[in-house]
């Protein structure tokens, strides 16, 4: 390795220029060793799988350099859930509490540690949930659009994926004798569920049928199956959300709502096989939830829906009973904890970025309270002393907070304010034609007011899957009498596009527990593995095993899934 490296050290980056400047850094009192080494390398070009890991073990060592102990930890992972979506829905919530909204403060909001993340992948400034949950997951930035695999496959190539898996968070968890847990409110098969436990150049390989003759010959096997043949240690303990009929052969009929078949081509009945495994149950609705004996349940499936679970408004009306993401999350633990040995859960709010590419702040925020109320009971059934908790976003979103609104004005309303720097006034505040606007608003998406080939030129409401837009003839609508805060309103875009997109910026990071006080300042997104990889004894014992570790025991070089296959530890 050259002279010219990075050395990453807790005051920041230091660029070693010169043989004397590239001097170990003097650790701080107590530390396991020395700062870590991380190459100088030429921007995007230079970076590699390996390169990624070795900056994130660096990041994460520097910002604590006094190794924590952790037992167990949980990942929170709302998707696309942005900073103005988190401010929003503290506002939603303290307002529907009866306050004003500002002061109030959602769950995880109140652990001790913060940071902001940088989402960007290999290949994109604005990234998606595969490669920036393949990061989190991973310590390795990726493409985007591929799931467990590095940057050197190509998407929608099975064969380039051979031999560039990465190993997971969890899989590291199982191998180390962990429980594992991942529980979703989107299909179980989904980008941000599936990067827990799977490998694939292609996010949407969700089932067989999504696939290739050509894919299937050369050796991918969808997420579906992934899950269900997941075989390292004693294999997933817990998967809760949707996607049943993923599962399902095209021979059965979903349990719930007629005319739905099984998807899958191959024959597989994967719910039957997963329950050929030692103590396994299998659940599809609230009801059976609800009558498992926790305390005596080894394994569980749950798949509550067809597809995504329904938004948290839209839950009352399934009609078999779907559990919320808190109760998902509750009972998930009350298996976990069982386990002696610890355990590791993913738990997402993933419809939180279904509400937001929807245009439909409603149901963006509606979901991250839940989410947020999910967090709540993690916190109360977990210690501090014991438990690593993070909670993050993979990416965020266009919403934007705007005008000025007069404090306690309903965050979904219309603004009553002023549109300038004056006199505050409890009227609407107008544009500079006349005409109100809301608080919250879209940078693009569905909500543009032009006519679309599903609605007239207006305001919009949901749903709205348009496909062709003209342009708004008549400018913006008069929202004076337009109820802006209705479930189904769609808050206004400026550019049309059939789905709102994801936002290139800095998400925020909570963390409470052994190993949270490495969460600070301005962190690249693959760091967060590091955190949990350097904290957790059980995952890091597991990565210096597979010989990750330098002498002073921090995984710094990247395992190779064909060795944790090779040494996992089998029931």
């Amino acid at each position: 390795m050259s002279c010219l490296s990075l050395r990453l050290v807790a005051a920041g980056v230091a660029t070693c220029l010169g043989a004397a400047a590239c001097a170990p850094a003097t650790p701080r009192a107590g530390a396991p060793g020395a700062a870590i080494d991380v190459p100088a390398i030429h921007h995007p070009d230079g970076e590699t799988p390996d390169w990624w890991f070795r900056a994130g073990a660096a990041a994460a060592h520097a910002n604590l350099p006094q190794r924590a102990h952790a037992k167990n930890v949980i990942v929170f992972l709302g998707d696309g859930m942005s900073i103005p979506t988190i401010t929003a829905a503290r506002i939603l919530d303290g307002q529907r509490k009866g306050g004003s909204g500002e002061e109030n403060r959602l769950s995880f909001e109140d652990f001790p540690a913060s940071a902001l993340s940088k989402t960007y992948e290999t290949d994109h400034q604005t990234p998606d949930s595969a490669g920036t949950m393949t990061a989190i997951m991973s310590g390795v930035k990726t493409r985007f659009g591929v799931i467990g695999v590095d940057q050197r496959a190509t998407r929608g190539d099975c064969a380039s994926s051979k031999g560039n898996e990465v190993v997971s968070a969890l899989e590291l968890a199982a191998a180390a004798g962990l429980a594992t847990g991942v529980v979703t409110t989107t299909r179980i098969t989904h980008a941000t569920p599936a990067a827990t436990y799977g490998h694939l150049p292609e996010r949407n390989w969700e089932v067989d049928t999504d696939m290739s003759d050509a894919d299937r010959a050369a050796g991918c096997v969808d997420f579906a199956r992934q899950l269900v043949d997941f075989r390292i240690g004693d294999g997933i303990t817990v998967a809760f959300g949707g996607g049943r009929t993923e599962f399902m052969p095209a021979s059965q009929q979903d349990p719930e709502y007629a005319g739905f078949p099984g998807k899958r081509l191959d024959g597989r009945d994967l719910v039957a096989e997963w329950m050929k495994q030692p103590g396994a149950a299998y659940v599809w609705n609230t009801r059976q939830l609800d009558a498992l004996d926790l305390a005596r349940t080894r394994r569980v499936l749950g798949l509550f829906d067809v597809e995504h679970l329904k938004y948290e408004n839209e839950r009352a009306q399934d009609p078999a009973g779907e559990p919320s993401l808190s109760e998902m999350t509750r009972a998930a633990l009350k298996v976990l904890q069982k386990r002696p040995n610890g355990y590791f859960l993913m738990v997402e709010g993933g419809r939180i970025d279904h509400g937001s590419h929807a245009g439909n702040a409603f149901r963006a925020l509606n979901e991250t309270i839940e989410f947020a109320h999910a967090v709540a009971v993690a916190n109360e059934m977990t210690s501090a002393d014991d438990t690593l908790i993070l909670v993050t976003a993979d990416h965020s979103h266009t919403l934007t907070f705007v005008g000025y609104p007069a404090r306690g004005n309903p965050i979904l309303g219309k603004v009553r304010g002023m549109s300038g720097e004056g006199a505050p006034t409890r009227d609407y505040a107008r544009d500079a034609t006349g005409l109100p606007y809301t608080t919250l608003q879209y940078a693009n998406g569905p909500g543009y007011p032009g006519k679309s080939d599903r609605q007239p030129e207006g305001p919009k409401r949901y749903p709205h899957d348009p496909t062709a837009y003209q342009r708004a003839e008549h400018g913006r609508p008069n929202l004076e009498h337009v109820d802006t805060e209705a479930e189904d309103y769609e808050q206004e875009a400026m550019v049309p596009l059939g789905a709102e997109t994801h936002g290139g910026d800095d998400v925020a990071v909570y963390a409470r527990g052994p190993g949270s006080a490495a969460v600070h300042g301005s962190m690249e997104e693959n760091a967060l593995f590091h955190v949990v990889a350097q904290n957790v004894d059980a995952i890091r014992a597991e990565l210096c095993r597979l010989g990750s570790c330098d002498a002073n025991g921090v995984p710094v070089k990247r395992p190779t899934r064909d060795r944790l296959l090779a040494a996992a530890r089998t029931p």
